[in-house]
């Protein structure tokens, strides 16, 4: 479902209820993920309310949120759980290529250090499997919200980084299978990020790079903007190989088993 109409100004925002899963249930209207809500304006403060929308979660880093903090209403009726999921800012990630004597830019550096440098940057879908392999904890904590939050009167749980992208599209990717969705509802799901940050919106994230002087190569721009199933794919198998599934990362991150089990209930659709 998406949401930028009623969360305007967001250009990646969508609701993950009403999703069918392996058991014949359907996902319960508490999930949203968006890109970030710096530029929120007051219809979509009141789109929150209307969404009831209690929680959001920042996934961003701490420089992300200086550049852009999120607008939300004054009167605290939204919660925000600041929880940064390292390796998904591209303009930091372009930053970290620079050597390590304080250049602040690619400028002058030897082309073949350069290509070097850029030969190292990582794959989309290895920059995924570095963010699960590292993060568990934090996904951990978003569904710790997610269960919280389903004993509120505003059980919406709206999840961001800047983009929408990576770390909010992994975020999904593990809420939906523990609900149980179906792994091609999950990649449908994925892959429409792509659409909805072409144009404007991906020509000023690929900016981020581009100020940074490093060459803006085609690893890099599918980094930025692209959310082809393959990666996702190779995130969902990597979850599958080394900890069975959903669940078993989670709790590898600090999730209780009864925490587990109230997640599962909480994101499935009453009736069921």
């Amino acid at each position: 479902m998406n949401l930028t109409g009623i969360l305007p100004v967001t250009h990646n925002a969508r609701g993950l209820g009403g999703l069918p899963t392996v058991h014949g249930e359907s996902t319960a209207p508490v999930l949203f993920r968006a890109d970030a809500l710096g530029g929120l304006t007051e219809a979509g403060l009141s789109g929150l309310v209307e969404l009831r929308i209690g929680t959001v979660v920042d996934l961003r880093t701490d420089h992300e949120r200086t550049r852009s903090a999120d607008v939300l209403p004054e009167d605290g009726s939204v919660a925000l759980l600041e929880l940064p999921v390292l390796g998904g800012a591209m303009d930091e990630m372009a930053k970290s290529l620079m050597p390590a004597e304080g250049r602040a830019d690619a400028a002058g550096i030897d082309p073949d250090r350069l290509a070097a440098l850029l030969d190292a940057v990582p794959t989309l879908d290895e920059l995924y499997l570095s963010i699960l392999a590292s993060s568990p904890e934090q996904f951990a904590t978003l569904a710790r919200a997610v269960v919280r939050a389903a004993e509120t009167d505003r059980p919406g749980v709206l999840f961001h980084c800047t983009a929408g992208k990576d770390r909010t599209g992994l975020a999904a990717a593990l809420l939906l299978s523990v609900a149980g969705a179906e792994r091609e509802t999950i990649v449908s799901d994925y892959v429409l990020t792509e659409h909805n940050l072409a144009g404007p919106f991906a020509q000023t994230l690929l900016g981020y790079i581009s100020a940074t002087g490093i060459p803006l190569t085609a690893k890099l721009e599918e980094l930025a903007t692209k959310s082809p199933e393959s990666a996702i794919t190779a995130a969902l198998d990597w979850i599958e190989r080394v900890h069975g599934d959903a669940g078993s990362y989670l709790r590898s991150g600090g999730l209780t088993d009864d925490e587990l089990l109230r997640l599962r209930t909480a994101l499935i659709a009453p009736g069921h």
